[in-house]
């Protein structure tokens, strides 16, 4: 049940009774109609905006409409109070009866308690990672694979079918740059000095490619030439990287529905397929671009190019897509690609790049327009970086990657929960720092420890409750405020499932389970000074059945909300 959205409805179906008795005119919009928790607790259970949003349409004063909106409110017995405030904000506070439904509802619903079926019928692809398949994934990487799977799990809570996607960025120069980087610890597993050049990728990694292609092939490459092994060298070492890729991703507990190679749109028809439609829809032509911005490059000049008219579709400039030699520039084939997630029949399209392509966000959204006329929406999220802190300072290990931080360095030393709880404790575009001895802290300031320390009071308090065999029961027995606070703050979940799906924004899940476990501690605290807020009272059996339903309201909601992030619940601490 999202009480907000039934408050919502009973608002406005007072201000419906409004219109039709004349209080207000016909014809009203109450899209911006809002019913949401105040600013402030002390002001009320809920607030809404009613009289505010409707006041100029309606041409009345908004405290003449809220005043009249309170005084129907009140007549609702599940309204206790609805108060004016400040020029027309109408603070609402509902009968107890209610928050002791919602825990009950919570307890009774379990796991599936704050899901939606807001989604329902909607098919969504979220694209993430996408790593390029030359090495093990860094610490960059991380964020993006956290992000995308705990979106992809929000957006299934909210009731979508979402499709979990990476794209195998295969088709590149740099995967030849891959080839030749192996072939050096090819040559090196036969007792060669390996020459790795600058600009290969010098990783310990590939050390184990080396070996393995000793393995299947023996000397048949050894001093040969490229138009010998190239070929064979790049797909095996590619296919290599995908399977040190896939563990990197099993570590953090993500497994992808869908694997697309970029290489398997070459020579097949598609690329030109999409190119095609665009240039029918009038938006392909032959011209030259105007001269970057800024310090003109050394090697700049003006020519001829296939371009895109990507600035009809909201882009700041015409792309190229082929190139003066008439190859394919690297926007062509990301073309291909996204008309081929549409032609899937996909309703809506996320992408998750890291920071370093936000330049590419543009022509994308401007492909993805044309190619659908309009009909398929996509967002591209961008995750900022993630500096890492260890003993105050600047981290840079790098056991094996050559030039970074690698994802399973951080997994290794924290775990997979730590790893990606800490990671959503930030906007995806905002910078996120990373401290290895924060993480280690028992204490209010390391929010996983905090979220996990609350699901593990519980509990505890369920232990007890068991062993002295006591009584449980779903149905509460709410009479302290902070009890009230907790119900209040379980109340909010099945609205913020809603919210941070349609916001595409994973990280409100981090962010409301740390206030829930704060409003959850403060309550336990307080039962230390008053014997009768304790949730076990083993020489009152009723009273603790009745107590014992709020904190297990608590963990189911922990539960879920850990479950959207990828992390496992604690039953105790170590």
């Amino acid at each position: 049940m999202n009480l907000f959205a039934e408050i919502r409805t009973t608002v406005v179906e007072t201000l419906d009774a409004m219109v039709a008795d004349g209080a207000l005119p016909g014809g009203l919009s109450y899209g911006a109609v809002a019913v949401e928790p105040p600013r402030d607790p002390a002001h009320g259970d809920m607030a809404t905006n009613a009289a505010m949003v409707l006041a100029r349409p309606a041409n009345i004063q908004p405290r003449q409409i809220a005043e009249a909106l309170a005084a129907r409110l009140m007549e609702d017995p599940q309204i206790a109070s609805a108060v004016v405030a400040g020029p027309g904000f109408l603070n609402i506070n509902l009968a107890p009866a209610l928050w002791h439904d919602i825990v009950s509802e919570a307890i009774d619903a379990g796991p599936a308690f704050g899901h939606s079926g807001m989604g329902a019928g909607v098919k969504v692809n979220v694209e993430y990672v996408s790593a390029n398949p030359t090495g093990p994934l860094h610490v960059g990487h991380t964020r993006g694979a956290v992000f995308g799977d705990a979106l992809a799990k929000l957006l299934q809570s909210a009731g979508y079918e979402v499709t979990r996607e990476y794209y195998i960025n295969d088709g590149g120069a740099q995967v030849d740059v891959l080839a030749r980087s192996a072939y050096e610890r090819y040559r090196e597993a036969h007792g060669q000095s390996p020459e790795i050049a600058e600009g290969l990728y010098p990783g310990d990694y590939l050390i184990a490619v080396g070996e393995a292609l000793k393995e299947a092939y023996g000397d048949a490459f050894l001093d040969k030439g490229e138009d010998v092994w190239l070929e064979t060298v790049r797909e095996f070492a590619t296919d290599a990287m995908m399977g040190l890729i896939r563990e990197d991703l099993a570590a953090l507990g993500i497994t992808m529905d869908r694997y697309f190679s970029e290489k398997a749109l070459y020579g097949s028809g598609r690329i030109e397929q999409a190119i095609t439609l665009l240039d029918q829809k009038g938006l392909i032509y032959t011209g030259t671009l105007e001269p970057p911005k800024g310090k003109l490059p050394e090697d700049w000049e003006p020519r001829e190019q296939t371009l895109f008219r990507s600035t009809a579709h909201g882009d700041d400039v015409d792309r190229p897509i082929k190139k003066s030699d008439g190859a394919w520039t690297y926007f062509a084939p990301d073309i291909a690609y996204h008309y081929d997630k549409i032609r899937r029949d996909y309703d809506e399209l996320i992408d998750i790049f890291g920071a370093d392509h936000g330049g590419y966000v543009k022509r994308m959204k401007a492909a993805v327009s044309a190619l659908s006329d309009g009909s398929v929406p996509l967002d591209v999220k961008l995750t900022q970086l993630v500096r890492l802190y260890k003993d105050g300072a600047p981290f840079k290990m790098s056991k094996r990657a050559g030039t970074f931080v690698t994802l399973r360095d951080v997994v290794d030393m924290v775990g997979a929960d730590v790893t990606r709880f800490v990671m959503l404790t930030r906007k995806n575009d905002a910078p996120l720092d990373f401290d290895f001895d924060k993480v280690a802290e028992q204490s209010k300031d390391n929010p996983v420890f905090y979220v996990q320390y609350a699901h593990a009071r519980v509990k505890s308090a369920l232990r007890k409750v068991e062993e002295a065999g006591l009584p449980i029961s779903d149905h509460p027995k709410l009479e302290d405020a902070a009890e009230f606070a907790v119900a209040r703050k379980i109340a909010e979940w099945p609205r913020l499932v809603e919210i941070a799906a349609r916001n595409h924004e994973p990280h409100r899940v981090a962010f409301y389970l740390y206030e829930l476990a704060s409003e959850f501690h403060a309550l336990w605290n307080r039962g230390n000074d008053n014997p009768a807020l304790r949730f076990v009272q083993e020489d009152d059996p009723d009273a603790t059945a009745a107590k014992i339903a709020l904190p297990r309201a608590v963990a189911v909601v922990i539960s879920a909300g850990l479950g959207i992030l990828g992390v496992h619940p604690a039953d105790e601490m170590r």
